[in-house]
Order: structure tokens, then C-alpha cells, then sequence
């Protein structure tokens, strides 16, 4: 298992949230409110989201190391579509 986080700069977190996570529910059956989801993306790879003021904390675990780094430009290439308004700084950090 690998696991790396990324802290986004975003007024607009809990929209950014909300709009991936019903993205992703018609593949997968994810779970979310307005300050927090999970979209599985398998049994073992996964995305926790949790919105705060300001913030957009994404999560992302994968059972394969090797499928981290393509997981992670999956979930930023969804995040800046629909931020598309705003330029968003994103990059993620290991977590051990």
C-alpha cells in the first residue's frame, strides 16, 4: 500500500469535493457530504476528500505502489477540469 496527501489552496473546497465525488459515483459507489467523501476506487485503492475553509485535503491510497504517481495525475486532471475558473497548486507528499 501507498498513501500521499495534498493540501489545496481553494475557497471553493467543498464544491470541488462534491463535484468529484458525483463524477465518480456512476463507476463507483462513493459516499459524501458536503465536508467529507470517499470514492473506492477498488477494494485495497481509494480517495478520502475532506473539505475545510480554505482547503481541500485529498487523500489518495493505492494497493500498488507503482500505480501512485498515474492515480495522483488522475485525480488532478479531474480536480482542475472542474476548477477550471481557478489555478490550483497541487502536489502531494508521501505519508508513511
Amino acid at each position: 500500500m501507498a498513501t500521499s496527501v495534498s493540501n489545496v489552496k481553494t475557497d471553493h473546497a467543498s464544491r470541488y469535493l462534491q463535484q468529484l465525488c458525483k463524477h465518480w459515483s456512476h463507476r463507483f459507489s462513493v459516499e459524501f457530504n458536503a465536508t467529507a467523501g470517499r470514492v473506492p476506487f477498488s477494494a485495497e485503492s481509494f480517495l478520502d476528500l475532506a473539505a475545510q475553509p480554505g482547503n481541500l485535503i485529498m487523500t489518495l491510497t493505492v494497493e500498488k505502489p507503482e500505480d501512485l504517481e498515474r492515480m495522483q495525475n488522475v485525480v488532478v486532471d479531474h480536480l482542475k477540469r472542474f476548477a477550471f475558473r481557478e489555478e490550483l497548486d497541487v502536489s502531494w507528499a508521501a505519508r508513511v
